[in-house]
């Protein structure tokens, strides 16, 4: 693979990148490059299809996570996100009800990033992954999957 798509964030292999962001954060990233839970609990799942709830409260973050298919996400609720990318940039975005956003992944591609809520109401998403991208889908533990009552 010689070009990298349009939604690829390299990860930053100079920890200096990241000397601006708050203390552990760093750390927690690199721990977190085979983190596929996209959302705060995957609801529905199929051979193609993962669908993600992503529930932040105010003052909370999602952890990091890593995106390498394509997916799209859609906001619930009007708030201010603030992403930290695996690059080191640090973002602040303010979302709106139906907001939606797409991504594509190509061969070796990826995001890695976390989201924090930094507005002063939930920020709320569904995601959509599509698993028949060109990576390997990231494995979700049994813990992260929607419980169906008996």
């Amino acid at each position: 693979m010689s070009q990298h798509g349009p939604h690829h964030i390299e990860t930053n292999p100079d920890p200096a990148a990241f000397a601006h962001w708050p203390e552990g954060l760093y750390e927690e990233m690199l721990a977190s490059h085979d983190n596929g839970n996209v959302g705060s609990l995957l609801v529905s799942e199929t051979d193609r299809v993962r669908v993600w709830h992503l529930h932040i409260p105010v003052g909370s973050r999602c952890g990091f996570h890593r995106h390498v298919n394509p997916y799209f996400w859609t906001a619930l609720n009007a708030g201010t996100a603030r992403g930290y990318f695996s690059s080191g940039e640090v973002r602040d975005t303010v979302h709106y009800v139906g907001e939606t956003k797409h991504f594509n992944y190509g061969e070796g591609d990826y995001m890695l990033h976390a989201v924090e809520n930094v507005g002063d109401t939930p920020l709320a998403f569904t995601t959509v992954e599509f698993l028949d991208g060109e990576n390997t889908p990231l494995d979700v533990p049994a813990d992260m999957r929607l419980v169906v009552p008996a």
